[in-house]
């Protein structure tokens, strides 16, 4: 009888997985470009020509307009200063409220915060783990301005539902795509669903350039607002021209300017997105047909009418079937894994969850954000408290499981490995009782 190599048996698996590094000659070619030009940023800080950004940037610019059919993409340094930069477009303040999800990266949540306004959590939906749209309304107040969804794990949120009642409210709506570069809706992209969408390209989206960003939005004025918050707004306002008051409200700027390399590296791997997606999704299907013999898991559903493009493969796990808890039968699964190759600061690449649901973190059960006295917080009566969203803690603490093995460069061989391990531990479940 095979042993479980968590109770001291031999690992399934000892070879590390195969690297997720989309970076190829393309790309080297590309910063070599810049490298040989002189120019590593165009930026200037004042109102001129290149406020807007050098030629890198530019030519990303408008190859993300093209490729999402959106009428303005601005470049930031990262999908965080994006959100930043979308909070403070929407022209959120003091006193205002931002309803957004428990269950994403924390950004999306903290956002609000920097503008001095109260993040409102909300929960999420027990299918696809997206913004529950009833859960909205019931936290939406006088003091509501906006609604930060998470196109959570690559699957787009409910559109139709929540853009509804935005607009009943009147409402902004902030898209973090972050997670869904080519998701779809009906043949529309995620990320343009919203007021502003926000990509992120970061080091282990499914495109990147190390650290970097991009809004989207086919509004002018949010557009404009943008560009200004990006780069030292209360720098150039003088030279712009000021026509009444309004148009101060939150542009105090900041730098959160692309540098001409990182451009150049988004520009190549924009170009190899819709390749790199085929292959997430055809390694996903091949896992789900395999991994439904194993009976305790269950594949997550698509929306309807829409492109998932799994940033992470997530599955449910059913204690009841399986006689164990989650987590005793994920961390047997992860001990018959190897890490994988540029990750070796990661663990094996398999979670039971996703992350705490973001109210339970410290800036929330404290209070604390600026300043001694918890400001804004001191300024609401909004609550953070265990069982806030019951959904997001059953789904974390009990249910999803989630994991990277879907990534490009895992060949059929690598995937047949990582279902092995989970058939292995379901078979031998016997000894983790």
């Amino acid at each position: 009888m095979t042993k479980l190599a968590i109770k001291g048996g031999n690992k399934l698996r000892n070879t590390p997985f195969p690297a997720y590094n989309t970076i190829g000659k393309e790309e080297e070619e590309a910063v070599l470009k810049v490298l040989r030009s002189g120019k590593l940023s165009s930026y200037l800080g004042t109102w001129h020509d290149d406020f807007f950004g050098g030629t890198q940037v530019q030519k990303l610019e408008r190859a993300w307009e093209k490729f999402f059919k959106v009428k303005h993409a601005i470049s930031v340094n990262s999908a965080t200063s994006g959100l930043y930069a979308a909070v403070g477009a929407a022209g959120i303040g003091p006193g205002d409220e931002v309803i957004v999800s428990a269950y994403t990266m924390s950004a999306s949540a903290t956002a609000p915060l920097v503008y001095g306004a109260i993040p409102v959590f909300a929960d999420i939906e027990e299918e696809y783990y997206c913004l529950d749209v009833n859960s909205i309304k019931s936290k939406i107040t006088s003091k509501t301005k906006a609604i930060i969804v998470v196109d959570i794990f690559g699957q787009v949120y409910d559109i139709n539902a929540i853009n509804a009642l935005a607009k009943k409210y009147n409402l902004t709506v902030i898209e973090d795509a972050a997670q869904a570069p080519g998701a779809m809706y009906k043949g529309n992209y995620a990320g343009t669903f919203g007021d502003m969408g926000i990509f992120s390209l970061n080091y282990h989206k499914h495109i990147h350039s190390g650290e970097g960003g991009i809004i989207v939005t086919n509004d002018d004025n949010l557009a404009d607002k943008l560009r200004l918050i990006r780069n030292h707004a209360e720098a150039v306002l003088s030279a712009r021209g000021i026509k009444n008051k309004d148009e101060l409200i939150n542009m105090i700027g900041f730098n959160y300017r692309m540098t001409e390399i990182e451009a150049a590296i988004a520009h190549e791997q924009l170009k190899k997105l819709p390749d790199l997606l085929t292959e997430r999704i055809k390694n996903t299907e091949y896992l789900n047909t395999r991994l439904s013999q194993v009976p305790c898991l269950k594949s997550t559903p698509l929306r309807q009418e829409s492109k998932h493009v799994f940033y992470v493969h997530v599955l449910k796990f059913d204690s009841n079937i399986a006689g164990i808890h989650r987590n005793t039968f994920i961390d047997a699964v992860k001990a018959e894994l190897p890490k994988t190759l540029l990750r070796d600061e990661s663990d094996v690449l398999l979670s039971y969850g996703y992350v705490k649901p973001l109210y339970l973190q410290p800036l929330y059960q404290y209070r604390i954000a600026f300043g001694k006295e918890g400001f804004p917080f001191n300024q609401s009566d909004v609550k953070y408290n265990e069982g806030l969203c019951p959904v997001t803690e059953s789904m974390h603490n009990d249910i999803l499981v989630t994991h990277e093995f879907m990534r490009p460069g895992m060949k059929k061989e690598d995937l047949d490995d990582v279902i092995k391990a989970f058939k292995k531990v379901w078979d031998n479940r016997h000894e983790l009782t």
